[in-house]
């Protein structure tokens, strides 16, 4: 009885110890890095590249380097293609863009408003999805609001796109630069 109890320990504990190790293999403890570049360097290029980087206390002295919204193309190019409208609510972190009302004064009663979505980071023309929205208000001031459907949201997806993949072209043409310049780019 004595020899039972000490194999059902035994089976126990690698019963156990197997479904552990399975738990924490499938919470992703163990992640793959095939795509990782092996040099230090290289990851902080990649990473700098792709929007990922903060530099602290190793970058240039200036006032300061924001990684996050400046090194996005599509966002920079809405705001520029947008600043002419005053906004209402822009939050990077959310992904949206969004316009007070506006009216260019050609009829007294009707007003639009422009929402950008950001659906991805990548200059595509499926990255962004514009909303045009057009109030119209009676002389009664009862207004109504509906989502319409109109040409400005194809010229805005372009003009947009057009300015990101340039402002893109730019940035990866200063990196390039940059790196070229360091002297400690070479091993």
């Amino acid at each position: 009885m004595n020899l039972f109890c000490k194999y059902q320990k035994k089976n126990y504990f690698f019963t156990i110890l197997f479904l552990s190790l399975f738990v924490f293999n499938s919470c992703g403890i163990y992640k793959k890095t095939e795509n990782v570049p092996a040099r230090a360097q290289d990851r902080v290029k990649k990473n700098l590249e792709e929007g990922k980087g903060l530099t602290l206390f190793g970058g240039k002295k200036s006032g300061g380097t924001f990684q996050f919204a400046s090194a996005n193309p599509m966002w920079r190019a809405t705001l520029e293609i947008l600043d002419f409208l005053p906004l209402s609510n822009v939050d990077y972190s959310g992904g949206i863009v969004a316009t007070e009302w506006y009216n260019e004064g050609t009829s007294v009663n009707e007003s639009i408003k422009i929402t950008v979505r950001f659906l991805s980071n990548e200059v595509r023309s499926d990255a962004l999805k514009i909303i045009v929205h057009k109030k119209k208000c009676s002389t009664d001031q009862s207004c109504s609001v509906k989502k319409i459907s109109s040409v400005l949201e194809n010229e805005l997806r372009l003009e947009i796109l057009k300015k990101a993949a340039t402002l893109d072209e730019n940035y990866k043409k200063n990196i390039k630069d940059q790196n070229a310049e360091r002297p400690d780019n070479n091993d």
